[in-house]
């Protein structure tokens, strides 16, 4: 079997599609984007695409290796993401040319369904209390929110008491039967981060994610010796390397993004790395159907899984959301919170090529709000 074509599809509201085909008739799919960088991430495809045509799909590692250290400028987002597409189209691939879902490929099933959590409250959070008393009264046992928006370096009591607050208001609402996570977002610093989490102590959140940015990641392990919050981060770390340092911090959750860190190959030994460190799996995910297809077969095979993330009603999408391209949507349907396990072969799920390329004419220029302080200077988004 050889690779014939890979095409790339730039599908709204804010994904790329990679579709890969076969001498053998055997398509597969893959979502290699950077949100608000999808044409820059399509470009690298197409290079990649100049090696890996004529080559057999099921070489999954060794593409990897040449696509990954073939060239002598190496990693960032934006190859690791290409290179992400491309491996899950080859475990898609593989597992369907072997009629076996790509966690049978992993090692097999540790679980049969995988627990899922629900964004509410949007970039700016507000209405968190009854966005998230909805999200449990439609079966999900957890919600995830945005801290805050835009903050200072040091802020002030107010707006400090408002992140706690919000956060009491969803932990009122929901009871300590459900969970809330809180995502930080880089959005504070250091002294920020380090005044804000013994105020949630009380409040046990399940984790608060990237409480600081990932370029201050050397203080990750001074934030978890001072606080009982289980600290997480990852979806802007693209490689085992660049986990490296972060596993020993003391983190509780590590969160590479399938379609970001290299893809299934990678993730997969992100996961056992953390494994080793006692530190749980919740990948980042608040993409398309395909990205959430190849976390779902991740999440059968990882021993260390908590929790995975799914993008159904997310703020970010604008008139498609994550089922519209699938044939049928069983295989992601979230039930009570929670997804099943298909024995459909390769990732589980089957795409829609005419509505992909139907959305493909439209396309999109997704790109991340600039934000900026009060007296004009930049603030972290």
């Amino acid at each position: 079997m050889k690779i014939t074509a890979l095409d790339t599809f730039l599908v709204p509201p804010r994904w790329v599609f990679l579709r890969v085909r076969t001498d053998a008739g055997i398509t597969g799919w893959g979502e290699p984007v950077v949100e608000g960088r999808a044409e820059t991430v399509r470009a690298a495809v197409a290079e990649l695409s100049e090696y890996l045509i004529g080559r057999d799909p099921r070489h999954i590692e060794d593409h990897w290796q040449v696509l990954t250290r073939g060239g002598f400028y190496r990693g960032g987002p934006v190859l690791s993401s290409a290179v992400a597409g491309i491996d899950q189209a080859l475990w898609d691939i593989t597992g369907k040319a072997s009629n076996l879902p790509v966690y049978a490929l992993l090692g097999g099933p540790v679980r049969d369904k995988i627990r899922t959590y629900a964004w509410v409250g949007g970039d700016r959070p507000a209405e968190v209390a009854d966005q998230a008393r909805a999200q449990v009264e439609a079966g999900f046992t957890a919600v995830k929110m945005n801290g805050s928006a835009e903050m200072t370096a040091i802020d002030t009591p107010a707006r400090t008491r408002e992140v706690v607050d919000r956060v009491a208001a969803v932990r009122a609402a929901i009871g300590d039967t459900n969970d809330v996570a809180v995502d930080f977002h880089g959005r504070m610093s250091t002294a920020q981060a380090r005044r804000v989490l013994p105020l949630l102590e009380p409040l046990l959140p399940m984790f608060v994610e990237e409480a600081v940015l990932p370029e201050h990641s050397a203080h990750l392990g001074a934030l978890s010796r001072q606080t009982s919050v289980p600290l997480a981060t990852g979806e802007r770390l693209y490689s085992r390397w660049d986990f490296r340092d972060v596993l020993p911090s003391g983190i509780a959750v590590a969160q590479p993004d399938v379609s970001h860190a290299g893809g299934i190959s990678e993730v997969r030994r992100i996961a056992a790395m953390a494994e080793a460190y006692d530190v749980a799996l919740a990948p980042h995910c608040p993409l398309g159907p395909i990205a959430l297809a190849a976390s779902l077969q991740l999440g059968f095979a990882v021993p260390n899984l908590l929790i995975q993330e799914q993008s159904l009603g997310i703020h970010y999408h604008h008139g498609n959301d994550l089922l519209d391209y699938l044939v049928d949507t069983g295989p992601l349907r979230v039930e009570q919170g929670e997804v099943r396990r298909t024995r459909a072969a390769g990732l589980g799920i089957e795409i829609d090529e005419a509505a992909v390329e139907r959305a493909a004419q439209q396309g999109h220029r997704w790109r991340n709000p600039v934000w900026r302080h009060p007296d004009g200077s930049f603030a972290e988004w």
